[in-house]
């Protein structure tokens, strides 16, 4: 028999979905997805990601059981905090009135 087709909310190649890791205090953290693909779009951001040590840094916490202790310990590191910046600023740009005239 044919096997059975994978629910729609959980895809067969990614085993978890956002609700599993979100709780409802967590929702207002969330970023929209028309957000997260302006991350995709965002040269700057390409730029960091070529650096090897950060692509590194970033598959050590996708990794890792214990992500909320690295990623306190990663926030020490400049590197990561530069692309972490860089994230932010794309998905919560700086209000207008605080950026200086060019």
């Amino acid at each position: 028999p044919p096997a059975p087709a994978a629910p729609l909310s959980s895809p067969a190649d990614s085993p978890w979905s956002v609700e599993d890791i979100l709780t409802e205090d967590d929702e207002q953290d969330r970023v929209p997805l028309q957000k997260l693909k302006l991350l995709g779009e965002s040269e700057e951001l390409r730029g960091l990601l070529l650096n090897p040590h950060l692509r590194q840094l970033l598959l050590t916490i996708d990794q890792a059981e214990d992500k909320s202790s690295l990623m306190k310990k990663y926030m020490q590191e400049p590197l990561f905090v530069e692309f972490a910046d860089c994230c932010l600023r794309i998905v919560e740009p700086p209000e207008k009135e605080n950026i200086l005239p060019e």
